[in-house]
């Protein structure tokens, strides 16, 4: 009887291209050349993302893949399916997060991932490719304002990345969590990562000293920070 548990992990970053937690991404998968395959889709498949994503593959070590969805049946000699569950790890871009919810439910992408997700494959991404797995988060996809939108919810809480970086993050997420429109949960700047196991976080990991990141929760009638503990990675630099 094969007794082995398969751990089921996510690790959400807090900017959609990030090289140091990009390269700490590859390192979780434990594989010393690993099958890493982008998923672009909020990008809307934009090609300079997917040179830089194999640049990164040399640069790092991986072999580097990517699934584009906007695509034709002429151009695409394997399914979906076939793709994304030959890989070691998937990487989700930032991008439009409500835009690419909405293709990958179109696509059945969403399936395909949870059924990935199940198998042990590493999950992750920036931006878009961290609020996506979460119950709700803090976006910027919709006309004139920042807003709270669903997510897959995979992940229980709430994302808001950029938390300090753009303007008006810190406020929007104050706003959601107070008024109910989002849970609480982690509101992480750029240079942050946070890594779940079994949907349990484990820790968070910034490319920068001063990397902050937070758990953000509705105690009473007042919104509150409390800081997360980020463990440095200036040694895989």
């Amino acid at each position: 009887m094969n007794t082995n548990k398969i751990t089921r992990r996510i690790f959400a970053i807090g900017q959609g291209v990030n090289p140091m937690l990009i390269r700490h991404f590859v390192k979780l998968t434990g594989v010393e050349r690993p099958r890493i395959c982008l998923l672009p889709t909020a990008s809307a498949d934009d090609p300079k993302l997917i040179r830089i994503w194999h640049g990164f593959g040399e640069k790092f070590g991986f072999e580097a893949y990517d699934q584009e969805m906007f695509i034709s049946s002429f151009d695409q000699d394997q399914t979906f399916e076939e793709v994304l569950l030959s890989m070691d790890a998937i990487y989700v871009s930032g991008g439009n997060t409500v835009n690419m919810l909405a293709v990958w439910k179109a696509q059945g992408v969403d399936v395909i991932l949870r059924e990935a997700y199940e198998q042990g494959i590493l999950l992750g991404g920036g931006s878009a490719g961290g609020i996506c797995w979460f119950d709700n988060g803090l976006t910027d996809s919709r006309p004139i304002e920042l807003t709270a939108m669903p997510a897959m919810g995979w992940l229980k809480g709430s994302f808001s990345p950029h938390f300090l970086s753009e303007p008006g993050r810190r406020k929007y997420c104050h706003k959601f969590v107070l008024n109910g429109e989002m849970s609480s949960g982690y509101a992480i700047d750029e240079p942050v990562g946070i890594l779940f196991e079994d949907e349990v976080f484990v820790k968070a990991v910034g490319s920068r000293r001063d990397a902050q990141g937070f758990w953000v929760e509705l105690k009473g009638d007042e919104v509150v920070e409390t800081p997360l503990n980020i463990e440095y990675l200036g040694d895989e630099a």
